[in-house]
C-alpha cells in the first residue's frame, strides 16, 4: 500500500510546470492581443455578408479547424444567425448539395492550404457563393479563392514544438465570438430571443419569465381587506402557498399575509381580527414579464428573505409565485 504525505502541498509544484504554464498563457494572450490590433475594415465586410444573407451560414474546416467551425455554427445558431458545419470530406461525397446559392461559406484553415477544403472553394466559387476565408495566409490557395479574408496572427503556436494548434485555435475560436456577438448587436438579438433557442436545462430555466411559472385564476389566494382573519386561514389552507393577498374595493393588492405574520400577531383574538389590522403593507410585488432569476433575487434580498411575491399588472394581482415554484423550474 501506498501512504502519502499528508504534508503534500502546492509549495512542491514542479517549478517549471508553473512556468511553462505561465509561458503557455502568455503566448496565447499575444496572440489575442496581435488579433485586436490587426482587425480592419473587412471585418465589416465580413458582418455585412453575414447579416444581408438570404440563406444559412455554412461554416466548414479539417482536423482542429473543423472542431472549431462545429463550435462556432453553433453559436451562430442559438444567437440569431442561421447555421450548420459542412464536413469538407463528406461534402466532395454529396454534402455539397446542402449548400445552396443564397448561403454563405466560412471556410477555416490556419495555413490556407488544407486540400479537403478545394471541392467546397470551387463550388462556392462556380456558384458565386460569398466565401469568407479564415487563415493567417491571405496568399494561400483558401485566400485567393475566397471573397475576402479575415486574416489570423501568424505569431506561432504556443507548443514547444511549434507544431500542435494551440495559439492559432485560441485565435480562431476568439475570432468566431467576434462575429457572433458583433450580429448579435446588429440584429438587437434579446434575452427573450436567446431563450427561444435555450429552452433546455439550466439556462433556459434562468431565462424563463415569472408569468410561466405563476400561480393564476383560482389557485391565487386573495381576501377583502374587511374580511376576517379566520377566512384568511381558511383561504391560505385551502390554496396551500403559505400566504393571502389582500385587496381593496377596486381589487388593488394592499397587503399579504404569509405564515410569519400569523407566527408573530398570535393572540387569543386572532381569528376574529380584520385582515387590515394583522396584513403587512405594501407587499413586495413583481411585473410579469420580469425573469424567474430576478423574482429569486426579490425574495432573497428583503433583508430577512419572502418565499412568495405576488405578480401585479396594473396594480392588481394576476398571479403569485412561491420560492418553490422557482426551484422546480431550475433557479435559485
Amino acid at each position: 500500500m501506498i501512504i502519502q504525505d499528508s504534508t503534500v502541498s502546492k509549495d512542491i509544484l514542479n517549478y517549471d510546470d508553473l512556468r511553462h504554464a505561465g509561458e503557455t498563457i502568455d503566448k496565447e494572450i499575444e496572440t489575442l492581443q496581435i488579433l485586436k490590433r490587426d482587425l480592419d475594415s473587412n471585418l465589416s465586410k465580413a458582418l455585412d455578408l453575414l447579416q444581408n444573407t438570404k440563406g444559412r451560414v455554412i461554416v466548414t474546416g479539417m482536423g482542429k479547424s473543423g472542431h472549431i467551425a462545429r463550435k462556432m455554427a453553433a453559436t451562430f445558431a442559438s444567437t440569431g444567425t442561421v447555421s450548420f458545419f459542412v464536413h469538407p470530406g463528406e461534402a466532395s461525397h454529396g454534402d455539397l448539395g446542402m449548400i445552396s446559392d443564397d448561403d454563405v461559406v466560412i471556410a477555416i484553415s490556419y495555413s490556407g492550404e488544407s486540400k479537403e477544403l478545394s471541392d467546397i472553394l470551387m463550388y462556392a466559387k462556380r456558384h458565386n457563393i460569398p466565401l469568407i476565408a479564415i487563415t493567417r495566409n491571405p496568399e494561400s490557395a483558401l485566400g485567393k479563392n475566397s471573397t475576402l479574408v479575415l486574416k489570423l496572427p501568424d505569431n506561432g503556436e504556443a507548443c514547444p514544438l511549434g507544431l500542435a494548434p494551440t495559439s492559432s485555435t485560441t485565435a480562431t475560436i476568439v475570432l468566431g465570438d467576434v462575429l457572433a456577438v458583433d450580429l448579435m448587436e446588429r440584429r438587437g438579438f434579446s434575452a427573450a430571443d436567446f431563450r427561444q433557442r435555450h429552452p433546455g436545462g439550466k439556462l433556459g430555466a434562468m431565462l424563463c419569465h415569472v408569468s410561466d411559472i405563476m400561480h393564476k385564476g383560482d389557485e391565487i389566494p386573495l381576501i377583502d381587506e374587511n374580511a376576517t382573519m379566520q377566512k384568511a386561514l381558511l383561504t391560505m389552507t385551502e390554496k396551500m402557498l403559505g400566504c393571502v393577498g389582500i385587496i381593496n374595493g377596486t381589487g388593488n393588492l394592499i397587503g399579504i399575509i404569509t405564515d410569519g405574520d400569523l407566527r408573530r400577531c398570535m393572540s387569543p383574538n386572532l381569528l376574529t381580527e380584520k385582515v387590515s389590522d394583522v396584513m403587512t403593507k405594501n407587499p413586495k410585488v413583481i411585473n410579469p414579464d420580469a425573469l424567474i432569476v430576478d423574482a429569486v433575487n426579490l425574495m432573497n434580498n428583503t433583508g430577512r428573505g419572502i418565499t412568495n411575491l405576488f405578480v401585479i399588472e396594473n396594480d392588481k394581482p394576476i398571479g403569485v409565485i412561491h420560492i418553490h415554484d422557482c426551484l422546480k423550474a431550475g433557479v435559485a
